[in-house]
């Protein structure tokens, strides 16, 4: 019986550069992106962003539909599988760690989107199609409330001044 072991990831990040929409022999769309992956780290006293980069690749339909939205400094969700490269040339072995789209999400704009162009919502890969949830209901308290409720939810007296980490 083969092992089928566990192999997801959720990345979050932006795009470094558009999207490239290319098809393989079958006719089978795969657009290519690359995310940027920030994250803070504490060295001595001061705190470091750390960059780290991804490349993916998106599969078919949603390939196709998403491509015009994948466009450099967009912030974008991705569930994907992590699969490994490996070559060998001039006798030197190589292998990268790629990840193979499961799930694509539109998560923001960027600075140089046009409010005009926007879809106005995420689109979605689900089962290899894009789907518009533009329409979806969002609730956004009344700035007043928002504010109270976050004074309620962070006082200063919940905090240490020196967090450990």
């Amino acid at each position: 019986m083969p092992s089928n072991d566990l192999n997801k990831v959720i990345l979050i990040g932006r795009l470094t550069r558009d999207a490239e929409l290319k098809y393989n022999t079958k006719g089978t769309a795969i657009a290519a992106v690359s995310l940027a992956n920030n994250r803070s780290v504490k060295r001595n006293d001061n705190w470091e962003t750390e960059v780290s980069y991804f490349d993916a690749d998106i599969f078919g339909k949603t390939a196709e539909n998403l491509k015009p939205y994948l466009t450099k400094g967009k912030m974008i969700c991705i569930t994907a599988r992590m699969k490994q490269d490996r070559w060998e040339k001039d006798g030197q072995k190589f292998s990268r760690v790629k990840l193979e789209a499961e799930d694509v999400q539109l998560l923001g704009g960027n600075s140089s989107e046009n409010p005009n162009s926007s879809t106005g919502g995420n689109m979605q890969q689900d089962a290899g199609h894009a789907t518009n949830q533009a329409n979806t209901p969002q609730f956004t308290p009344a700035p007043q409330q928002a504010q109270s409720t976050q004074q309620e939810m962070f006082s200063s007296d919940d905090f240490p001044e020196d967090i450990p980490f």
